[in-house]
C-alpha cells in the first residue's frame, strides 16, 4: 500500500489529509501556533478533589484539566504539583483530560513543559516511510525540523481537495444512492442512513435491505473516520427491521478494526440503532475552525 502524507497552508491552518493508494484516509486540520494539546507534557496543580467524578482538577498555568483518579490521580491531594501529560484535546465544552506522567518533576509553577508530537505524527506512524509533501516553502521548513521525507508540491493537496471540501457537509454519498446525515449532539453523535433511490430494487425486500447496508458499511466507517466522530456513535441504518439489524454486526465490526483509534461495536440497541464507542482524543471535525 502507497501512503503518502499531503499538508496545505490555509492562512494560519495547517490541512493534513493522509492517502493510501490514492484514497483519503485520513484528515485533520491543525494550527501550529494554537495547537489542541494532545500529548504535551504539563507542569500543573491540584486544585480540588472532585470524588463524584472519579478524579481531579489540575490548573495547567493556563486553564484547569482533569486528572481521572485510573490515570494516577488517585493518591493526590490539593495542594500537590504534578507534571501530567494531555490525553485528550479540550472539547464540547470540556477542558483537556489528563494522566499523570510518571517519573517527570514537575516545574516550579503550572505551565508548559514540552510539545507532544501532533497530528502529522499519528500518519507517520501508521505509515513511517510515507513521503510528506507540502504545499508552501514555510510548510516544508517548518515540518522539516520534526520530521524527515518532506518535500516541497504546490499541488498536495489537489487530488483530495474535492473530498475534503464535502467534509465540512452533513449529508455524504454512500454506496448504491444512499446517503448518510451526521446528527452531533451533547451527548452523543448520531448517524442517519437513507436509502434513496436503493429502495427502488424490487424483489426480495429483505434481502435488498441487507444487501444495500452491507454495502454502504465500508464508507460508513471511513467517513466515522474522517470526520473524527467519538465517543458515543448512534447508526440508524436504512429500512431493516431493529430484529434483523445483529446481522450485520460482522461487517460492521470488521470495518470498524481497520480504523487506528480501534472503535468498539457494543451491539444494536432495542431499536435498531448500532451503538458504536469510538475514543475522544482529538476534536472532531465539525468543532474545529475552518
Amino acid at each position: 500500500m502507497s501512503a503518502v502524507i499531503r499538508a496545505g497552508l490555509r492562512g494560519g491552518t495547517v490541512h493534513l489529509a493522509l492517502t493510501e493508494s490514492g484514497t483519503l484516509a485520513g484528515y485533520t486540520r491543525w494550527r501550529p501556533d494554537a495547537p489542541d494539546g494532545v500529548g504535551d507534557l504539563r507542569s500543573g496543580r491540584i486544585t480540588a478533589r472532585a470524588p463524584a467524578l472519579g478524579g481531579a482538577f489540575v490548573d495547567l498555568g493556563d486553564g484547569s484539566g482533569f486528572l481521572p483518579d485510573s490515570a494516577g490521580g488517585k493518591s493526590l491531594a490539593e495542594g500537590d504539583a504534578v507534571a501530567v501529560r494531555i490525553t485528550r484535546a479540550p472539547q464540547g465544552g470540556k477542558g483537556p483530560r489528563l494522566a499523570l506522567a510518571e517519573g517527570v518533576a514537575p516545574g516550579a509553577k503550572p505551565g508548559l513543559l514540552a510539545r507532544g508530537p501532533g497530528p502529522i505524527a499519528e500518519f507517520r506512524a501508521l505509515h513511517p516511510a510515507a513521503p510528506i509533501l507540502a504545499d508552501d516553502w514555510e510548510l516544508v521548513a517548518l515540518l522539516r525540523a520534526a520530521h524527515e521525507g518532506v518535500a516541497h508540491d504546490p499541488a498536495s493537496l489537489a487530488p483530495v481537495a474535492e473530498e475534503i471540501a464535502a467534509l465540512a457537509e452533513p449529508v455524504f454519498p454512500l454506496p448504491q444512492g444512499a446517503r448518510g446525515t451526521v446528527c452531533p449532539t451533547p451527548a452523543l453523535t448520531a448517524i442517519d442512513i437513507d436509502a434513496g433511490a436503493a429502495t427502488a430494487e424490487r424483489g426480495d425486500k429483505h434481502g435488498a435491505q441487507l444487501r444495500l447496508n452491507r454495502a454502504i458499511i465500508p464508507e460508513l466507517a471511513r467517513q466515522i473516520r474522517l470526520r473524527n466522530l467519538a465517543g458515543a456513535i448512534l447508526v440508524d441504518f436504512a429500512g431493516m427491521k431493529p430484529a434483523a439489524r445483529p446481522k450485520l454486526a460482522p461487517d460492521l465490526a470488521a470495518a470498524l478494526a481497520r480504523d487506528p483509534l480501534r472503535p468498539r461495536l457494543l451491539g444494536f440497541s432495542a431499536l435498531g440503532f448500532a451503538e458504536i464507542s469510538r475514543p475522544r482524543i482529538r476534536p472532531p471535525l465539525h468543532e474545529l475552525p475552518p
